[in-house]
């Protein structure tokens, strides 16, 4: 059971009344008293009840969803799943973008946990975060999104993604491209080390070695400005790349624009392949080939068993739902 300010009171030896003075006017405790008050709210792991008239009149209604990167329409399309099932059951959403910020992700973490909501779903910056894991030890049900690792405790929704970077390499080994060019955010995050990993799976079965057929373009962040200046980059020297895969369709589109602006024809002097399927990419300057999630279906899932550990948090087995990806190809390959 969480700890109350009673309990922060006695651990501290102050009134009641001197624990809500040092959380709401802490200018009024003396130093010694207020540093006394810390170090029992820490000791006890504490946190400050900013929803408590909304509980006294019952359960939270709310429920908290921290996405990466919110310029990203694969984040647009799994909030509105999770909106739906919330809104079908009569909650609402409170929604936060870390823009793949650990410090932010922290912050909000703190911000929907004080603010009592039924429940978090969240795409985080990394799986095991000490904030993640203290919310998870005080109570509050958790459901991993577009993440998936079996040595947490709570429930996951995710894509196969290595699965994903299998399809986009098949395709593309199978149309006789021999260097292909990897345009991918940070390698620290899952999806990209996923996708990567199944491309030079698909690339070693075509009996070509990864190591020289594969070029790794690392980037600092999934966004597209970054991979079309990469891309120019790219252009301006000499390379045999006929082929590129990227992490997601941001990065693609980035790509095609350099591709178009330096006068290369798509897919004749390089093949385009990106991954979600986002709606941009269907009507793209030349249409995208792209590996398609089921992003509403993710935030449905997502919310549904967040929701159903919500009422049953005793009884509900933690679920992992891995789905499968799904290989379209347009103009772009």
């Amino acid at each position: 059971m969480a700890p109350s300010i009673k309990d922060v009171a006695v651990r501290a030896g102050v009134s009641i009344g001197t624990v809500s003075n040092v959380l709401n006017r802490p200018d009024k405790v003396a130093d010694a008293t207020r540093d006394q008050v810390l170090a029992a709210i820490a000791e006890l792991g504490f946190v400050r009840n900013s929803s408590a008239a909304q509980l006294r009149a019952g359960t939270s209604r709310s429920l908290g969803l921290i996405v990466l990167d919110m310029a990203n329409p694969f984040f647009h399309d799994v909030a509105k799943g999770v909106e739906d099932v919330a809104t079908e059951l009569g909650y609402a959403v409170v929604l936060c973008n870390s823009d793949e910020q650990a410090t932010r992700e922290d912050r909000y973490l703190q911000v929907l946990e004080e603010q009592r909501v039924r429940g978090v779903l969240i795409t985080p910056v990394e799986v095991s975060s000490e904030r993640l894991d203290a919310l998870r030890r005080r109570g509050t049900p958790t459901v991993l999104v577009d993440r998936h690792d079996p040595r947490v405790n709570c429930c996951s929704v995710a894509v196969d993604d290595v699965a994903g970077g299998e399809l986009a390499g098949s395709h593309l080994t199978k149309k006789g491209h021999e260097r292909i060019a990897f345009f991918t955010g940070p390698l620290t995050i899952r999806q990209c080390a996923d996708r990567l990993e199944g491309l030079r799976e698909t690339v070693a079965a075509a009996d070509l070695d990864p190591d020289k057929a594969i070029e790794v373009i690392e980037l600092p962040a999934l966004k597209a400005r970054i991979s079309y200046e990469a891309a120019r980059s790219l252009f301006e020297r000499a390379t045999d790349v006929t082929a590129a895969f990227c992490a997601n369709d941001l990065l693609a589109l980035g790509l095609l624009r350099a591709a178009v602006s330096t006068g290369r024809r798509v897919p004749d002097d390089i093949a385009i392949m990106g991954y979600d399927d986002i709606e941009f990419a269907v009507d793209a300057a030349v249409p995208l080939s792209s590996i398609r999630q089921p992003t509403l279906q993710i935030g449905r899932n997502a919310a549904q068993l967040l929701l159903e550990e919500c009422d049953h948090p005793d009884t509900h087995a933690h679920q992992q739902v891995m789905f499968k990806p799904e290989l379209v190809v347009r103009e772009s390959t």
